[in-house]
């Protein structure tokens, strides 16, 4: 019975949460799957109350948990990244988190602002490195506030880092099956120490022969995405790079409102989340699309082994997503949170 820990978090969290959460237990039921939720209250509110983040205690639990499903961190009365390093980084590093992947699939043909661009055309994955570079924070400001500040941010990189989420990606690429063809995407012309991305890709790729190789720069990368996205199966790119182009991935889908993620230890407990934040402005007035959030679970599904579940899911978004009775995923569409589920339920049934 796989137990899963739920923090919805802050914002629009628990709203997009509480609705994928109805989802995942019709599929359970109709599947004869039974699951363990624990709930956190970890977020901003938590956080002004209490004065706690997130307690060492709480990610040993975590670490006996089979998977989480995490709605979203940060609130604009919490100072920016506060939150978002304690827990969504918190749990990143310390679970060792070391994958962030990030499927960029069109389920309709309206819902991609890309001209004359099918469901064919746009169905890749991104693995994404999750636990170094850029983000780690080492470095810091000297002479804060002057005119001679000095601003230092460190990218590290190691070779154990680099090489497991290449060997990830090659292996995704294979059990994938589409086009068996794995995209490295850095800016090694430019920041020579990614060459280690680009030496370490192209030793691992000589065991995966069946894999075809591919480079691309992360500015022409971008490019191609948009102007050939049937280019791309599997790519692999470092931290911030990923964070970044995968975005612009969820843009050529349909938006935030249908973009999900997985932070995956192989093998270990691994979380879930949509991707489109705390949306604070809009918290509380049941207008954001959750369909982003039922992804995540359909993500955290397969990831459990529960494929039968994971794949009705993914039918049931396609169903909806083509019907004709979802129109827009936008805040201004007209439906509720809640409707845009009703949409996924009843083609579940």
């Amino acid at each position: 019975m796989p137990n899963i820990a739920i923090i919805p978090g802050d914002g629009v969290g628990s709203e997009v949460v509480n609705e994928a959460l109805r989802v995942m237990r019709r599929v359970s039921e109709l599947d004869g799957v039974q699951f363990e939720t624990v709930s956190y209250p970890f977020g901003a509110d938590h956080y002004l109350k209490t004065g706690e983040l997130m307690p060492e205690s709480v990610f040993d639990e975590l670490r006996q948990m089979d998977a989480i499903l995490l709605g979203a961190i940060g609130d604009p009365r919490v100072e920016t990244g506060v939150l978002e390093r304690a827990i969504v980084g918190g749990v990143r590093w310390k679970l060792d988190m070391y994958i962030n992947l990030r499927p960029i699939k069109l389920y309709a043909e309206y819902l991609t602002p890309l001209k004359n661009k099918t469901p064919a055309d746009i169905d890749m994955i991104f693995v994404r490195e999750n636990t170094e570079g850029l983000y780690l924070g080492l470095g810091g400001n000297f002479k804060e506030g002057t005119p001679d500040e000095v601003a230092i941010q460190e990218m590290v990189m190691t070779r154990k880092g680099v090489e497991r989420v290449v060997r990830y990606a090659f292996e995704l690429t294979r059990q994938r099956n589409r086009r068996k063809k794995l995209t490295l995407v850095d800016k090694a012309n430019a920041l020579r120490a990614q060459d280690l991305w680009t030496r370490t890709f192209e030793e691992v790729g000589s065991e995966y022969n069946d894999v075809d190789r591919d480079h691309a720069f992360i500015d022409a990368a971008c490019m191609w995405m948009v102007k050939n996205p049937e280019w791309f199966d599997v790519a692999v790119t470092s931290n911030m790079m990923g964070d970044i182009i995968t975005d612009l991935g969820a843009a050529i889908q349909g938006g935030l409102g249908l973009a999900a993620s997985g932070n995956i230890h192989p093998g270990k407990v691994s979380m879930f989340e949509p991707i489109h934040g705390s949306a604070p402005k809009h918290a509380g007035r049941g207008v954001v699309s959750p369909i982003a959030t039922i992804s995540a679970v359909e993500m955290m599904l397969d990831y459990l082994g529960i494929e039968q579940s994971a794949a009705r899911v993914d039918r049931a978004l396609a169903a909806a997503l083509t019907s004709g009775e979802i129109k827009s995923l936008a805040t201004s569409s007209g439906m509720k949170t809640s409707e845009y589920t009703d949409v996924v339920l009843r083609h579940i049934e």
